[in-house]
Order: structure tokens, then sequence, then C-alpha cells
């Protein structure tokens, strides 16, 4: 993928750019991988607001990811390479030996016409999907499985990949894109290769209504807001947020606050934690 700029016409062009889907080669989804999509926006049952921001955008159908891969056995061909509305990766439609078709996500380099198959006797290519215990150390996989049969559950974004480090026992161990080390069941799947679409990262949206596109409604910062809405709120012009460490408008503490629970039963799990986001080690950001 490449990223496109645009000459500034507008106020929102000057700042924007965008994919140039240069990899796409179909524009309309399989029809029988495809259902309708239910939005929620933000409200609960009752219709209250239980997530702030949310609402509008365009309306989207679901493509059905086969995030499991347990067609064992069975080599598929890639057919197509399409957008997905609802993620930033790629896919890919797999067009099976024995006649069905499944999306997966579009690994990195991978193009149209190539072979790939699951399993334990799987070669060790980009796309095919294979238990860890079967992964030599230091390659690359995505789509990886936290419990065994349950499909892929991390590592799913663009541009993402995690890395094979250790074996040992019943037990595997992955440095996961955040930087935590973790084990994981050596009888969990994972794909061979990195997710495409690694560009998504740098893509600048340029505009508030680009945002709105995507059913994200604007947001302000809790300081400017009265006291009423938001403890950060009220005093005479730029006001420091009077406490000892800045708040949710509901009184917790936040950036960087951790609500990890102590005794989680996948803390033993955990070798090395994950290394702190850029955006909670600044610390002057509010809510």
């Amino acid at each position: 993928m490449g990223i496109r700029y645009y000459r500034p016409y507008t106020a929102g062009t000057r700042q924007k750019t965008g994919s140039d889907f240069a990899e796409i080669t179909r524009d309309r989804p399989e029809k029988s991988l495809v259902k309708a999509k239910h939005r929620a926006k933000g409200r609960n049952n009752r219709g209250v607001i239980t997530s702030r921001r949310r609402g509008g955008g365009h309306k989207r159908r679901y493509r059905i990811i086969d995030f499991y891969r347990n067609k064992l056995g069975v080599p598929g061909t890639i057919a197509t390479i399409e957008y997905d509305p609802n993620r930033n990766a790629r896919i890919a439609l797999v067009n099976y030996k024995d006649g069905e078709k499944r999306y997966i996500l579009h690994p990195r380099n991978m193009q149209v016409g190539t072979t790939i198959v699951a399993g334990p006797d799987a070669p060790i290519e980009v796309g095919n999907a294979l238990p860890l215990e079967k992964i030599p150390l230091g390659t690359d996989v995505h789509n990886v499985e936290l419990i065994p049969g349950k499909g892929g559950q991390l590592v799913r974004s663009a541009g993402a990949m995690a890395q094979v480090v250790a074996k040992e026992g019943k037990m595997v161990t992955l440095k996961l894109p955040s930087g935590e080390v973790r084990l994981f069941q050596k009888e969990c799947y994972a794909t061979i290769g990195q997710v495409g679409n690694v560009e998504a990262n740098n893509i600048t949206i340029g505009k508030a209504g680009r945002n709105r596109w995507k059913a994200r409604r604007p947001k302000v910062r809790g300081s400017v807001m009265n006291p009423v809405d938001h403890p950060h709120g009220g005093g005479e012009g730029r006001a420091p947020i009077g406490r000892s460490g800045p708040v949710t408008p509901w009184g917790k503490p936040t950036l960087g606050y951790k609500t990890r629970k102590k005794n989680k039963q996948s803390n033993k799990l955990i070798v090395r934690r994950r290394r702190r986001s850029s955006k909670r080690s600044r610390g002057g950001r509010q809510s």
C-alpha cells in the first residue's frame, strides 16, 4: 500500500493523507460472506448513552472473517484482496479446493493466486496457519489464539506482528506488538507473516468530518467544560485541574492509572509487562 497526499485546495485537504488502495483487486464483497451490521450508536437497550462520542457514520455491512483457520489440510487460493470498512487491515478472499469460500486477514506481500493451507503439517510460508509448537523460533506471526480452538484474538490490526521467542514444555513464548512477552499454549494456532496495510498508522484524518464518516462524534477536553460536566471544569481562563492527578468525568483516576486486576488469572502467563504508551508517558494530557 502507498500513502496518497492531497494538494491544499481546502483547509480539509491541507494535512489530509489517505490510502491509494493500490493492492485492492475487487470493489464488491462476496455476497455469501456479508451480513447486516447493527449500529448501537453508543446506546444500551433502553436508548441511554453508555459510550460517549459515537453515532452517525456511513452504513456498513460486516464481512465474516475466518479467524479460526480450522479448514485443516485443504489448500486454498487467494482470489481477491478487498477493503473492509470494519478494520484497518485488508482482507483476502480464499477459494478452497472443495469449493468453499472464506475471508482471511490479508498478510503483507501476499499476492492473488498464492496457495495457502492450515494444519500442523503446513509449510512455513506466509499465510499458512499452524500450531505454535510447529512454528520455528524467530518467526513473525499474526491472528494468534488465546485459547485453542477459539479463533485468533490477538495481533489482528494493520501492520501488526508477534514473534515466537521461546518454547518450553507445553508453553510457547511470544513477544507481542505492545512489547509484552507472554506464554501461550502450544496448541494455539497462529498465521505466518505480518498483517498487511502497514502504512495505516501514517494516515492523517485532516478534518473532523472524516471522523464523522466513521461514526465518531466530536470530543472536547474536560478542562474546557463546566464544573457540572467534568471534575476538571470551571475556573477563570486556563485553570489547572485542581487535583493531584487527572480523573475521568466520574472521578476515577486516569491517564496512566493501572486498572488491571491484581489477581487476574492470566497474570501468571505474562513474562514481561508491556511498555507504557507514549500518550501515558507524557502525562500532560487531560481527559
